[in-house]
Protein backbone atom coordinates (compact mmCIF):
# COMPACT_ATOMS: atom_id res chain seq x y z
CA UNK A 1 0.00 0.00 0.00
CA UNK A 2 2.43 2.31 1.12
CA UNK A 3 4.55 1.65 -2.07
CA UNK A 4 1.58 2.48 -4.31
CA UNK A 5 1.44 5.96 -2.54
CA UNK A 6 5.06 6.38 -3.13
CA UNK A 7 4.68 5.70 -6.64
CA UNK A 8 1.54 8.37 -6.61
CA UNK A 9 3.37 11.14 -5.23
CA UNK A 10 6.71 10.73 -6.87
CA UNK A 11 4.83 10.57 -10.40
CA UNK A 12 2.65 13.84 -9.08
CA UNK A 13 6.16 15.73 -8.56
CA UNK A 14 8.01 13.94 -11.99
CA UNK A 15 5.29 15.40 -13.83
CA UNK A 16 4.76 19.05 -12.17
CA UNK A 17 8.43 19.10 -13.05
CA UNK A 18 8.56 18.16 -16.70
CA UNK A 19 5.29 20.89 -16.68
CA UNK A 20 7.58 23.88 -15.26
CA UNK A 21 10.27 22.95 -17.43
CA UNK A 22 8.30 23.01 -20.53
CA UNK A 23 6.46 26.19 -19.25
CA UNK A 24 9.78 27.75 -19.03
CA UNK A 25 10.45 26.47 -22.37
CA UNK A 26 7.73 27.77 -24.25
CA UNK A 27 8.05 31.21 -22.41
CA UNK A 28 11.55 31.96 -24.88
CA UNK A 29 8.77 31.74 -28.15
CA UNK A 30 7.69 34.82 -28.69
CA UNK A 31 4.77 33.89 -30.95
CA UNK A 32 2.68 31.51 -27.88
CA UNK A 33 -0.47 33.06 -27.48
CA UNK A 34 -1.20 32.23 -23.53
CA UNK A 35 -4.58 32.54 -23.40
CA UNK A 36 -5.54 30.13 -25.80
CA UNK A 37 -5.57 26.34 -24.99
CA UNK A 38 -3.19 23.89 -24.39
CA UNK A 39 -1.14 27.03 -23.43
CA UNK A 40 -3.72 28.58 -20.88
CA UNK A 41 -4.29 25.36 -19.13
CA UNK A 42 -0.12 25.18 -18.99
CA UNK A 43 0.48 28.85 -17.58
CA UNK A 44 -2.54 28.59 -14.86
CA UNK A 45 -1.44 25.10 -13.43
CA UNK A 46 2.16 26.22 -13.07
CA UNK A 47 2.05 29.97 -12.35
CA UNK A 48 0.47 29.06 -9.15
CA UNK A 49 3.59 27.63 -8.14
CA UNK A 50 6.09 29.83 -9.69
CA UNK A 51 4.71 33.53 -8.67
CA UNK A 52 5.67 32.23 -5.18
CA UNK A 53 9.39 32.19 -5.86
CA UNK A 54 8.68 35.43 -8.16
CA UNK A 55 7.48 37.20 -5.36
CA UNK A 56 10.68 35.77 -3.52
CA UNK A 57 13.56 36.18 -6.51
CA UNK A 58 13.56 39.09 -8.10
CA UNK A 59 14.66 39.19 -12.15
CA UNK A 60 18.82 39.74 -12.36
CA UNK A 61 20.22 41.14 -15.30
CA UNK A 62 16.88 40.72 -16.95
CA UNK A 63 16.78 36.72 -16.51
CA UNK A 64 14.10 35.16 -14.19
CA UNK A 65 16.13 32.90 -11.93
CA UNK A 66 13.18 31.91 -9.62
CA UNK A 67 11.99 28.62 -11.88
CA UNK A 68 15.34 27.29 -10.83
CA UNK A 69 14.53 28.24 -7.00
CA UNK A 70 10.98 26.46 -7.67
CA UNK A 71 12.34 23.47 -8.88
CA UNK A 72 14.84 22.64 -6.39
CA UNK A 73 12.49 23.24 -3.87
CA UNK A 74 10.06 21.22 -5.75
CA UNK A 75 12.62 18.33 -5.75
CA UNK A 76 13.45 18.76 -1.68
CA UNK A 77 9.57 18.58 -1.31
CA UNK A 78 9.43 15.41 -3.47
CA UNK A 79 12.54 13.67 -1.41
CA UNK A 80 11.38 14.59 1.88
CA UNK A 81 7.71 13.47 1.23
CA UNK A 82 9.03 9.91 -0.01
CA UNK A 83 11.80 9.49 2.69
CA UNK A 84 9.05 10.37 5.26
CA UNK A 85 6.35 7.72 3.66
CA UNK A 86 9.45 5.64 3.76
CA UNK A 87 9.34 5.42 7.36
CA UNK A 88 5.77 4.06 7.58
CA UNK A 89 6.97 0.98 5.64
Amino acid sequence: MINNLIFVVNSFFQIYFWLILVRCLLSFVPSIDWYKQPYMALKDTTDLYLNLFKKLVPPFGGLDFSPIIAVIVLQILNYLIIFILFQFK
